[in-house]
């Protein structure tokens, strides 16, 4: 019999799929066990918008390359823009979406991302209009939620290899908290409360080790992780702000580049193996 069926194993040899499931689980966890008020029509426009941003993007700037599985790429930003980012309107959504998948096309050097796409369509909505916010404390502080995440999170860093940069990072971060929390002299719930936000911990493990935009060498991304970890500290506790993550990242971002130059190291490439293949039966 002739005909064509999608590898299963080639499917899920790319950690892309992964993610996607991964984070299309939160999603339908926060709906209905946190009771999201998030509309349908709201993360629909982002993963709209993000697919034919990319489709479109990579039509122009990479005419010959099959356009279909970079929507892998596209679907990880319009859920992490789903879970993270909120707004009243679908425009200020879809222009989240459209900045974000735009930024990897603009801001590139060297077949690398300035920014991670969906902290930049954060941000752009946060700065470019006036009804986005992220609402930090959305997943509560059950210890389930944290064994779910570190769980689901750590087959795909697992798969990607980038460990290092989520403990650098949430490590940093979380003894300076702890640190902060001795020499004021409050109480243990106060700093576990704040180490067991949702949005932090799918910051650590989604967000911060995306391949694609931190630097290449170990070392390098120790460094960086550890940075945004003090940067977030200090924005968080002495300026009190609630994005202190994301503008953390943002700023810091653009500093890979540099990184890349100052130590030389393998760029992570997405394995060939990882693409759909098509197999005759």
């Amino acid at each position: 019999m002739n005909g064509s069926v999608i590898s299963i194993e080639n499917m899920f040899s790319d950690p892309r799929v992964y993610q996607i499931v991964f984070l299309g689980t939160f999603l339908g966890l926060g709906i209905i066990a946190r009771d999201w008020s998030i509309k349908p029509e709201l993360i629909l426009s982002l993963i709209t918008s993000c697919c034919v941003t990319q489709l479109v993007l990579t039509g122009l700037f990479e005419p010959t390359k099959n356009p279909l599985p970079t929507l892998k790429s596209a679907l990880i930003t319009s859920l992490g823009l789903s879970l993270l980012l909120r707004a009243d309107r679908v425009s200020t959504m879809v222009l989240a979406g459209v900045l974000a998948v735009a930024s990897k096309f603009i801001f590139t050097s060297n077949k690398k991302h300035w920014f991670n796409p969906a902290n930049f369509g954060i941000m752009a909505a946060l700065i470019l209009t006036p009804d986005a916010w992220v609402s930090p404390g959305q997943w509560g502080d059950d210890w389930w939620y944290l064994l779910l995440f570190l769980g689901l999170g750590g087959i795909v860093l697992n798969r990607v290899g980038r460990w290092d940069t989520s403990v650098a990072f949430f490590g940093s971060y979380a003894l300076l908290e702890v640190a902060r929390n001795i020499w004021l002299g409050w109480t243990w719930d106060v700093c576990v409360h704040k180490l067991m936000s949702g949005s932090l911990l799918l910051f650590a493990l989604f967000m911060i080790t995306d391949p694609r935009s931190i630097p290449n060498a170990r070392s390098t991304r120790i460094v960086w992780a550890i940075a945004i970890a003090c940067l977030t500290f200090i924005l968080r506790n002495y300026f009190y702000i609630n994005e202190a993550v994301f503008i953390a990242l943002f700023v810091i971002s653009p500093l890979t580049i540099l990184l890349d130059k100052l130590r030389l190291a393998s760029q992570f490439e997405w394995q060939s193996s990882s693409e759909l293949k098509i197999s005759k039966i």
